[in-house]
């Protein structure tokens, strides 16, 4: 039976370091993930900035009304 005891400690050995890189690379594909959350929560921060400035660019119409492009001649006329 000592044999059967050693296959058995074996087959434990594969089983945990099998589990280990399994450990690690979900260790890596986490950080990934968060590094790519962290750049788009910036990105989203920078776009809200741009469209903040933009909306200041745009001039109030008083009337609320939309222009319709269709209503302006090209600029060739």
């Amino acid at each position: 039976m000592p044999d059967a005891n050693a296959n058995d400690l074996d087959q434990v050995h594969q089983r945990l370091e099998s589990l280990e890189i399994k450990a690690s690379y979900t260790e890596d594909l986490l950080d990934q993930l968060n590094m790519t959350i962290y750049q788009q929560q910036q990105l989203i921060e920078r776009l809200v900035e741009e469209i903040k400035t933009l909306r200041q660019q745009v001039p109030d119409g008083g009337s609320g009304s939309v222009r319709n492009l269709r209503d302006e001649l090209p600029p060739h006329y």
